[in-house]
């Protein structure tokens, strides 16, 4: 199963990942993304993808197996 992370070095909070996947990705106060764990369904991949792909610090990622706890 695929879930979606962050690298939290990375990221600056430009707010594109929730614009373009609002599915599993919504903003904290500051703008930095608050994903979703639940895995990714085929029917969503391809959003996952594009947001994954547009992110402008490549923060975002697709993580193989269980999503991680908390």
């Amino acid at each position: 199963m695929k879930t979606i992370a962050v690298d939290w070095i990375k990221c600056e909070g430009h707010g594109l990942c929730a614009d373009l996947f609002p599915e599993r990705i919504a903003l904290d106060e500051w703008g930095y993304p608050l994903i979703d764990g639940r895995p990714i369904t085929p029917e969503l991949e391809a959003h996952a993808r594009r947001a994954i792909e547009a992110c402008p610090t490549l923060a975002l990622m697709f993580r193989l197996g269980a999503p991680a706890a908390g």
